[in-house]
């Protein structure tokens, strides 16, 4: 998984980039496909915003979180994304059951 970190009137710094990695690897977990990931924060005011693209094989989700903590936001980032992920995983899957089903089962 390549991970792309972008700051907007922001500077990253190693523990936010860890912080980001440690957080994208539960994601990667659930689904191993995950081309690479594009993360931008900026900083508006007082609101901290996040977001995320993740290239996956035949799609790519989105996500964005806006909190007063950056780390906050970043764990909002993650949870979203996770769920899409797992719902794009279950939208992939194959749910052809050739054993179970009732045209394959032998008639006696």
């Amino acid at each position: 998984m390549n991970l792309q970190l972008t700051g907007l009137h922001l500077e990253i710094t190693p523990a936010m980039r860890d912080y980001v990695t440690s957080k994208l690897a539960r994601i990667s977990s659930h689904f191993d496909h995950v081309i690479d990931v594009k993360v931008t924060m900026s900083v508006e005011k007082l609101a901290q915003k996040v977001e995320a693209t993740l290239h996956v094989p035949g799609n790519d989700l989105h996500a964005a979180c806006e909190d007063n903590n950056m780390y906050s936001a970043i764990d909002m980032l993650t949870d979203k994304l996770d769920r899409q992920v797992v719902k794009h995983k279950e939208k992939n899957a194959d749910h052809h059951k050739t054993n179970g089903a009732v045209k394959h089962q032998v008639i006696q």
